[in-house]
């Protein structure tokens, strides 16, 4: 067989293995043949997936649903194996680039393009919906633009792996960017969330990112804080556009009344009278437009799935938020902040007061400094997301979180600094459940959706210190964190060390950054 290499399975289930696609949050994906010669494309699951009870049980029920999904413009499921050593799912083999290959070779696509793309998503969308799906990550790496137009792909999947407690491997839950406020939040998520993501797809088709670069904590933070960037879209797109990336689902169109904005007949009933609104065009995947299948960047999308820097969000620690009629959210909740907990990096909606009596007292808080260890470290001010506070919640009262980069000052200490960069993340205020909000935020700083884990996470205790410090290497990076009553830190080391090492290191950096509560009516001393 063409492509086969020494590594590769030589048959799954009763397809013959061709060659390897790409690797993503659920496995390796193949291009694999039927019997009679048919293409189908083969995701296997990771080994450690295929062990977790939890995930099989929800793959079997996932797979069942997307048997079901039709139309013009998804990936029909052919066949899968829920229960078979390794769990699979094969999908008809769409041939043709992603629309995040696309748009690479090809550039950010007009508006008669982007009402056709959009059209298509909406169609796609209705008919994974109609089926009792949710896509929950939909984004340009898992849109293949085919000869007869976008293919939606991966449907089904992000549950599955929503499902799996094994959150260290990275499975992902959805992609900062194109992920919705509750699914960063962890509140309940539907068919809204497909919809707002859909909206972030259409502007990155245009040529644009709606919330921006950086972190997937500051994009996740953006999704639910700030308004979308629009101005890559053209202007008669930007209200229904916008209308997607609603902070509150209730507040999102349907697909149906989508579909009425994106045809293109209903734009050119809006159209001026003696001017159509579009010429009409192909859709950027049609033969006039596709990029050959010869291309490098004709494979289904798994691949782009394992670049895209995927997160798990993290489970919601408090009660449910409070909501008025229409689910709409209560204004005394509807801010929303980010706080740390569980697995992952949040952005929770948080409740209402109650009894104070049962949290911590507050004697310390975290002061950002403008150097560390000695002056061994200086304070880089651009790098750093401002300092916020958060809303009271179940687990936590008078937080405010911080975050700062720093990189090496001065190297003339008798021992040089071990390190060329430390980013700091953590809040400072009174909480009930330390140990857990710092594994959250450690969660945060590591989780890729790709991710090597060179040393596992490990409870190291440091002379002098008051608590143990959790440290583990991914990505050649170490992070170290600490929780205690009224701090919560995850400090990410550059290089890669031994765990002792950035330990000691992360105890000295608690010292400069933990400090007795100032009297009242004394300043902090935050920048």
């Amino acid at each position: 067989m063409d492509g086969v290499g020494v590594d590769l399975p030589e048959r799954i289930g009763d397809y013959a293995v061709v060659r390897e696609l790409g690797a993503g949050g659920m496995g390796t994906v193949y291009l694999a043949r039927s019997r009679s010669g048919r293409t189908v494309a083969v995701k296997v699951a990771r080994p450690e997936l295929a062990g977790d009870p939890h995930f099989r049980a929800r793959f079997r029920a996932e797979v069942d649903a997307a048997r079901r999904v039709g139309g013009f413009h998804t990936a029909q499921v052919v066949d899968a194996d829920p229960d078979a050593a390794a769990p699979w799912l094969a999908t008809a083999y769409i041939a043709g680039p992603t629309l995040s290959g696309l748009l690479a070779e090809r550039g950010p696509m007009d508006e008669a393009r982007l009402r056709q793309l959009g059209a298509a998503l909406v169609e796609a969308l209705h008919a994974i919906h109609a089926c009792g799906l949710i896509h929950r990550d939909l984004k340009p790496g898992n849109i293949i633009m085919a000869d007869d137009g976008p293919r939606v792909l991966d449907f089904g999947i992000a549950r599955a792996l929503e499902s799996t407690r094994l959150t260290s491997t990275g499975a992902a839950f959805g992609t900062p960017g194109f992920l919705a406020p509750e699914q960063a939040q962890a509140l309940e998520v539907g068919a809204p969330a497909d919809v707002f993501a859909l909206g972030a797809v259409l502007v990155a088709a245009a040529g644009g990112q709606a919330f921006g670069e950086g972190t997937p904590m500051a994009l996740m933070y953006r999704a639910v804080h700030e308004p979308p960037d629009l101005s890559a879209l053209p202007p008669g797109l930007r209200p229904v556009v916008a209308a997607c990336l609603a902070k509150d689902p209730a507040d999102r169109p349907t697909p149906r009344g989508l579909l009425d904005e994106f045809a293109p007949e209903a734009a050119e009933e809006r159209a001026p009278e003696g001017r159509a609104a579009h010429p009409p065009t192909l859709l950027a995947g049609s033969r006039s437009a596709a990029v050959p299948t010869a291309s490098p960047t004709v494979a289904p999308a798994d691949a782009d799935i394992a670049r895209a820097g995927t997160v798990t969000a993290a489970p919601r620690t408090g009660p449910p938020p409070v909501r008025e009629r229409g689910g709409r959210l209560a204004a005394g909740v509807a801010s929303v902040l980010i706080v740390l907990g569980g697995v992952g990096y949040g952005i929770y909606a948080t409740a209402g007061p109650d009894d104070d009596s049962s949290f911590p007292k507050a004697t310390h808080e975290l002061v950002i400094a403008e150097s560390i260890v000695g002056g061994a470290y200086g304070w880089n001010i651009e790098s750093r997301l401002p300092p916020r506070p958060q809303a009271d919640s179940e687990s936590q009262r008078g937080s405010t979180h911080f975050s700062a980069d720093y990189t090496v000052t001065n190297s003339d200490h008798d021992t040089p600094p071990a390190f060329r960069k430390v980013s700091v993340y953590g809040s400072s205020g009174r909480y009930k459940y330390p140990e857990e909000d710092r594994d959250g935020l450690m969660r945060a700083m590591t989780v890729t959706g790709s991710e090597n884990v060179s040393d596992p996470p490990r409870m190291i205790s440091v002379p002098g210190s008051d608590v143990e410090f959790r440290c583990t290497t991914v990505d050649q990076k170490t992070v170290c964190g600490w929780g205690d009553d009224n701090t919560t830190v995850a400090v990410e080391f550059e290089p890669s060390s031994t765990l002792e090492v950035a330990a000691a290191e992360t105890s000295k950096i608690r010292d400069d950054l933990r400090k007795p509560i100032a009297p009242s009516g004394t300043p902090s001393g935050t920048p």
